[in-house]
């Protein structure tokens, strides 16, 4: 044989294989079409107080992911060192039928009938502390020392087997930082006794992060130094008088003159790694009677990227649905796919390059650790198999941004076609993210055919 035609040859072969290697190499590019659907997702939402979704008609169809409840201490852990597990868990067990997850706050004081909203036995075991009345009321109550050393070996531990036993439960949604003063809300006011101090305060800050590091948090706005800390720790910030526009006087209201000096001055760009949570001042019921914009206060909300509105449950105002639902639309995180980029053919054995264009139309993160993960579901048998990433979906900012991951496939997998699907997914591998696009299977985003070789 010729040079001339061993030169000829091995130019066709390098040809052929360039070809080929260009034809293997080549990706399909997905638009995937978005989804205008309204749904709940986790750590974000409408909030059901003091109840669940599935036992809540004021719902009236509206998604909601976050049941809040409070409780006090004293329904906790009547018995000295015997917490009532069984509650929590089945306060959780509920949660998770109802298609929601638990958020919860622990209450020291209040202004009901009750003499104590602490166990009785604290008192009895030798806690000092103090009687006080509410406003004019003559109703009698006691709350303990916090700055009692009784006080405190008995509440942080308490803290610290609530920690133990909930913390990183796939059921718990958040934790609202309480403990402290009226309703767990920071202060005393109205009843003529003193705050703990400041060193107490910070503890008891410090032993609920301590506790629940990995469960998102909050704590109310008002007790300013308190707030600091807890952003400091990573804890996002409650408020729980939205749309209070002069309720309680005309010249000063929460949302012009506390809210945004309060913001400002303590928890600015906490939003960023720790949710913020609404409750509404009365109801929207009063907001409606006082004539007050709904839809101004809702953007309000939305401005200081707001994760959660609780409305107490309480019947929503005629013709304010579509307000409601609008707010909904851009509450938290809502979550679209504009581009999906991945290779046609795959290897076994061998990683390969998937790029996301991710939308994020809410105005806040999300602030769980759910992971990406791409699912391929071959064709033929329908087997699945799950490839998890290191990629969290946890403080994925507002706006369009690109993610970009690597996942490996199995040497034992079984050569064909595949369908790729995209979900965000707990440690177990389940889907727990709804994403704003069409044709989603189970919280599963088909995006393409590709070929396993």
């Amino acid at each position: 044989m010729n040079r001339k035609l061993l030169t000829s040859i091995a130019m066709l072969a390098v040809i052929i294989f360039v070809l080929a290697s260009s034809a293997f190499a080549q990706n399909i590019i997905v638009n995937p079409e978005p989804s205008d659907e309204l749904f709940a997702n986790p750590g974000m939402g409408w909030q059901t107080f003091n109840r669940f979704a599935d036992e809540d008609p004021n719902l009236a169809g509206l998604p909601s992911g976050s049941a809040y409840f409070r409780l006090y201490w004293s329904e906790v852990e009547s018995e000295d060192g015997m917490i009532d597990f069984a509650m929590f868990d089945e306060m959780l067990a509920h949660a998770h039928r109802a298609g929601q997850k638990l958020a919860f706050r622990i209450m020291c004081a209040g202004t009901d009938n009750d003499y104590m909203h602490v166990p009785a036995w604290l008192k009895e075991n030798g806690c000092p502390g103090w009687e006080y009345s509410y406003g004019e009321s003559e109703v009698k109550h006691w709350v303990p020392d916090m700055d009692s050393a009784e006080f405190k070996h008995a509440h942080y531990r308490l803290i610290r087997e609530l920690g133990a036993r909930y913390d990183g439960h796939p059921d718990l949604d958040a934790l609202d930082i309480g403990t402290v003063g009226l309703w767990a809300e920071w202060h005393m006011s109205g009843t003529g006794l003193d705050m703990p101090s400041e060193t107490t305060c910070i503890e008891i800050i410090d032993e609920w992060c301590d506790a629940f590091p990995t469960t998102p948090k909050v704590m109310l706005i008002g007790y300013e130094k308190g707030m600091l800390h807890a952003v400091e720790r990573g804890c996002g910030w409650r408020a729980d008088c939205l749309g209070d526009m002069g309720g309680f006087s005309d010249t000063w209201n929460h949302m012009e003159n506390m809210y945004p000096q309060r913001i400002e001055e303590t928890a600015k760009d906490a939003w960023m790694r720790g949710p913020v949570a609404w409750e509404s001042c009365w109801t929207m019921q009063k907001w409606a009677q006082e004539d007050w914009c709904i839809p101004c206060i809702f953007s309000y909300a939305l401005d200081y990227h707001g994760s959660y509105l609780n409305n107490k449950s309480a019947a929503i105002p005629e013709g304010s649905r579509k307000e409601i639902e609008n707010l909904l639309m851009k509450l938290g995180y809502r979550l679209s796919i504009h581009r999906f980029t991945c290779p046609k053919n795959l290897l076994k054995g061998e990683t390969f390059d998937v790029n996301i264009i991710w939308e994020n139309s809410g105005v806040a993160p999300p602030y769980r650790d759910y992971r990406l993960a791409i699912r391929l579901k071959n064709n033929t048998t329908a087997a699945t198999e799950v490839l998890l990433t290191d990629a969290s979906y946890r403080y994925w900012q507002p706006g369009k941004f690109s993610v970009t991951i690597s996942p490996q496939i199995p040497e034992n997998l079984s050569g064909g076609s595949y369908e790729i699907a995209v979900g965000l997914v707990d440690a177990q591998k389940r889907p727990q993210v709804k994403l704003a696009v069409d044709g989603g299977e189970g919280m599963w985003y088909p995006m393409a055919d590709v070929t396993l070789k």
